[in-house]
């Protein structure tokens, strides 16, 4: 059954009603998928759309209006995911269903698509809302991407594949940073690619350690790693190219900020 469950909670209450009514309106729609008795859903089926498309400008309106108020730096970012959004929500075809079988098809693309895309934004990018301080405080740290001690989680390995993980964030912010560093975007792309399969293989050890002692946040954490994942696996590096500084910047920043979110507000869990 799909829902919203207690790991999609960010800690802002009206945001996370907001969350819970569009888990809910995703239910609605599986609900009618599956419903064998209802015959035509041809109206219902442009209904409840139109009602996820207004209900979910509403909350972007109320969670951008939030982000703005507290400086946020990963407004812009949450803009683009929304906007995304929207596009692939107008680009379901509710004009030729006629059919059971064209009507099945549409509210499965549905469910798919809303289930993976709310569970890995609210957990991979709305789990960051607040989190961090101002951009500009954030990153006039000495080293604002230091492992340093208010990270550790006392799992030996863990904190070990944590270190590692800062250590080649930390290089890729050192050589964008290089202003005497020549033909340094090739460089980084390497250490994005290092990154993206480092990442993976400390997820991969982090979910079989909490597998091994039963923890239960296991699932909550695979939800965010996926999240997490799904990102690395699907950075522009072309798009970063036509302003390269200016964009690995951004994206340096927030691989930094949700790391440091993710063990604050997670990992250190699994310690306890």
């Amino acid at each position: 059954m799909i829902q919203f469950t207690e790991d999609c909670l960010i800690g802002i209450e009206s945001l996370d009603q907001d969350h819970r009514y569009l888990f809910e309106l995703l239910g609605k729609i599986s609900e009618l998928l599956n419903d064998i008795y209802c015959g035509d859903r041809y109206n219902s089926i442009k209904e409840l759309i139109e009602e996820l498309q207004t209900y979910a400008e509403e909350h972007f309106e109320r969670e951008e209006a939030y982000m703005e108020s507290i400086r946020d730096a990963e407004l812009t970012r949450q803009r683009m995911q929304h906007d995304a959004f929207r596009a692939k929500i107008r680009d379901f075809d509710v004009m030729n269903i006629s059919e059971d079988e064209q009507q099945d098809e549409v509210l499965s693309d549905m469910v798919e698509y809303l289930a993976r895309w709310l569970y890995r934004h609210i957990i991979g990018s709305d789990m960051m809302i607040g989190k961090m301080p101002p951009l500009e405080e954030w990153m006039m740290k000495k080293n604002p991407c230091e492992f340093s001690e208010e990270y550790y989680t006392g799992i030996e390995l863990i904190d070990e594949e944590h270190r590692r993980l800062f250590n080649i964030i930390d290089r890729a912010n050192r050589l964008i940073r290089d202003d005497f560093y020549a033909d340094k975007y090739d460089e980084i792309c390497s250490v994005l690619e290092q990154l993206k399969d480092y990442t993976k293989t400390h997820f991969g050890d982090e979910e079989e350690y909490m597998e091994s002692i039963g923890y239960s946040g296991l699932e909550a954490q695979k939800r965010a790693h996926m999240a997490f994942v799904d990102k690395l696996d699907n950075l522009d590096l072309d798009k970063v190219d036509e302003h390269p500084q200016e964009n690995l910047e951004e994206l340096v920043e927030y691989l930094l900020s949700w790391l440091v979110n993710h063990i604050l507000g997670m990992d250190k869990k699994i310690g306890k």
